[in-house]
């Protein structure tokens, strides 16, 4: 499958995969294994998406931001795969973290907004594991952070 065709035909524009702020790396290669570490929800113009669920945003707002989440982690994908996303063989789990109130509790619908995109740009071989969390706080006062785990061809 040509996934550049794939994005181009979706109307999706990757972001830049940014380097990691701390001491840690953005993707780690074992054996067949790729991880992406966190990717936290920044909006299409670089800006931060900062609040928390239940109270500054409403579950819609927390899809789309898990969304430019999974957006991040398909940019640092293709890095890690020298720019060929075919190398994909499958997503196999997204953890995905919810800064929200304690009484929200549609972490597994704002977390969808990641699992819907990466099906869409992939489709069965997208198709992953998964656990939606919810958190008191997140860095930066972010929304929303999700990570993943992928195996290569």
């Amino acid at each position: 499958m040509n996934y550049e065709d794939k994005l181009k035909n979706l109307n999706i524009k990757l972001p830049e995969a940014k380097a990691p702020v701390g001491n840690y790396v953005a993707t780690k290669i074992s054996g067949k294994m790729l991880f992406i570490s966190g990717q936290i929800s920044i909006d299409e113009s670089g800006q931060l998406i900062k609040g928390k669920l239940g109270k500054d945003l409403d579950t819609e707002a927390g899809y789309n931001a898990a969304k430019r989440c999974a957006l991040s982690i398909i940019a640092q994908v293709k890095k890690a795969c020298g720019d060929d996303l075919s190398k994909v063989k499958s997503c196999i789990k997204l953890t995905g973290f919810v800064n929200s109130t304690d009484d929200f509790i549609e972490q597994p619908k704002v977390i969808n907004g990641a699992s819907d995109l990466i099906a869409s740009i992939f489709g069965d071989i997208g198709m992953h594991t998964r656990a939606a969390v919810s958190t008191n706080s997140l860095p930066l006062g972010v929304s929303v952070e999700v990570d993943a785990i992928f195996e290569l061809n």
